[in-house]
């Protein structure tokens, strides 16, 4: 009877010192969404938010979790499959170029663990104690964008999507332990136990407004020169308006009549109070009178994003005028 009564006795001893069962450590992500100031060429930064979330359930009393974790950033859906540069797309799927990095400087890109141009991953490491109902801990991080300086945009609202399961990806492994506060893993892939693999969908987006420029300005005169005595001929001259406009951007510019018009006859005016008459054209045979009324006299085009160069015809009719030097203003108005 007492043989019988020791191993019974045993074998509660066994059962009570069995560990506990392990409680998985879960891992997850959530970007906010990076908005660019507008842009048409120059440098433009702007950030997101990263928050990164592990939980473990109850292990033992005084015990602690460490997990080591890799936060890789791919191309995204519309990125064309490249790190760098990465790229944003607007609704033509004209690109714009843009880059994503790990810290303010804006040096480190942000990429993706195993990429072979941009391995560039963010680590991060987690360490914090689990008691009866369990632990967790929250760290975060600053995603830093940046449109770099570029030419020849075109305008529009541009937008990168890392909402697939391809675009982003959290990696990691995680120790804990029975009591006390394990090693922490080698890597975000060896080491402990495997976590489970997440995404953290967010999107890039900036616009490129449409705008247009006079370069330079003012706009070059235009001077017929020195006639000695009657004009009898045509003096035909020319000067050019400089334009930049974004891409795709739908431009009219329009001529005043000048400081000295007689209803729509434009005319320079010398010191004396003197008159010549005289008028400027779209079109080098000088049939297309430049006026001011859209849709109607002025000259139409779309932006390239580059230096446009517009012709402006001027012509002196034959007349008989008094000597005096003879000058005009006109304003030049660019509508978009």
């Amino acid at each position: 009877m007492n043989l019988r009564r020791l191993i019974v006795v045993f074998a509660l001893l066994a059962m009570a010192a069995s560990p506990p069962a392990f409680a998985a450590t879960t891992c997850t992500a959530s970007m906010t969404n990076l908005t660019f100031p507008a842009t048409t060429g120059a440098i433009s930064d702007g950030s997101a938010s990263l928050s990164v979330t592990c939980t473990t359930g109850a292990v033992a009393v005084l015990a602690r979790v460490r997990v080591n974790m890799c936060v890789s950033i791919f191309s995204g859906t519309d990125g064309g499959g490249t790190l760098n540069p990465r790229r944003m797309l607007n609704g033509f799927n004209d690109p714009l170029q843009m880059q994503l990095y790990t810290d303010a400087a804006r040096s480190a890109i942000w990429g993706a663990r195993g990429n072979a141009t941009v391995p560039n991953y963010l680590p991060l490491q987690f360490d914090y104690p689990v008691v009866l109902l369990g632990g967790s801990q929250t760290l975060t991080a600053t995603l830093y964008g940046r449109i770099p300086a570029q030419t020849a945009l075109n305008a529009g609202s541009y937008t990168n999507r890392f909402t697939g399961a391809s675009d982003t990806l959290i990696e990691y492994q995680y120790a804990e332990p029975v009591l006390g506060t394990p090693p922490m893993p080698t890597s975000c892939i060896t080491g402990g136990s495997t976590g489970t693999p997440s995404q953290f969908p967010f999107t890039v987006n900036g616009p490129v407004p449409n705008t247009c420029t006079l370069t330079p300005k003012p706009v070059p005169d235009l001077a017929f020169g020195n006639v000695p005595g009657l004009i009898t001929a045509n003096v035909d001259r020319t000067t050019a308006i400089g334009l930049v406009c974004t891409g795709r951007t739908a431009w009219q510019i329009g001529l005043n009549n000048g400081l000295n018009a007689s209803g729509t006859v434009r005319r320079m005016r010398s010191a004396g109070g003197q008159f010549v008459s005289y008028e400027l054209y779209r079109n080098s045979p000088r049939s297309l009178r430049w006026g001011n009324t859209l849709g109607s006299d002025t000259l139409a085009g779309t932006g390239s994003g580059t230096a446009q160069s517009l012709t402006v015809y001027g012509r002196v009719a034959p007349q008989t005028p008094n000597v005096g030097t003879y000058s005009d203003t006109i304003v030049v108005t660019v509508t978009y």
